[in-house]
């Protein structure tokens, strides 16, 4: 029954492609403590063989192959031929593993622990930063009510400021507001009709503004309208009781 080994170490010489195998040649430290009275083995050469797909399941390529350690589980042979096999025992691979190399692990390891001081960090700022905000919110409280006290005096002022302005906007050019009932409108314009249209923009206007866009044109001693029958007919639809005029002496 063949026997089984188990080696570790890295190749020593470049990979060799064959038809439906690989080889490559590694080195083993010997036995460490031999018997008294025989010379202790340095080294021992061995001419790996594996099989392409397990070896290509390993990821390992030509040139990453002289710079990985690997495991090898296979058993001696001596079937191969010598220029195929210059280490001073073949192996037939059954398995190859790639092994970890110790700086990764290490730097990997002090990645760990830096992010999970970073988070333990984090962790005690957000504490005491929620301690501070506690400590603060009874200031705010007490400081709330003093606001109200401030603010008193400048909103009455201003709420009593609109009162004063009770006057509404007239048109440019008003010389006087009269009373719309007081206004004689003359037969001739009782006769006509105003364009529709333009009395229409006319009353949209006053709705905009809360004014009429121009004037009334009457006589100052008998109320007598002379000009701006339109806008008188707006004043009269939307129930206006004072208007703006201009006196026709005026003019």
């Amino acid at each position: 029954m063949p026997h089984k080994m188990t080696l570790t170490g890295s190749a020593t010489g470049p990979l060799r492609e064959y038809d439906r195998y690989v080889a490559f040649d590694m080195r083993e430290k010997g036995s460490p403590s031999a018997p008294k009275g025989l010379k202790k083995s340095t080294f021992i050469s061995y001419t790996v063989f594996v099989a392409k797909k397990a070896f290509n399941k390993t990821g390992l390529t030509k040139k990453s192959i002289m710079h990985e350690k690997f495991l090898i589980q296979g058993e001696p042979t001596l079937d191969i031929p010598l220029d195929e096999c210059p280490g001073e025992i073949g192996v037939i691979c059954f398995q190859i593993t790639v092994l970890p190399n110790k700086n990764d692990k290490e730097a990997n390891d002090s990645k760990d622990k830096k992010e999970a001081k970073q988070e333990v960090s984090k962790a005690q700022q957000e504490v005491v930063a929620t301690k501070q905000e506690e400590k603060q919110e009874p200031v705010a409280k007490e400081a709330k009510p003093v606001q109200p006290e401030v603010n008193e005096t400048p909103v009455q002022e201003k709420k009593a400021a609109p009162q004063k302005k009770q006057q509404p906007i007239q048109p440019k050019g008003t010389k006087d507001v009269v009373s719309f009932d007081d206004i004689i409108v003359p037969e001739a314009f009782l006769k006509t009709r105003p364009n529709p249209v333009k009395t229409e923009e006319v009353i949209e206007f006053v709705k905009r503004t809360g004014h009429l866009d121009k004037p009334l044109t009457i006589v100052k001693e008998s109320k007598v309208l002379k000009d701006g029958y339109r806008r008188y007919i707006v004043a009269k639809t939307m129930k206006m009781d004072k208007v703006p005029v201009v006196y026709e002496h005026q003019k």
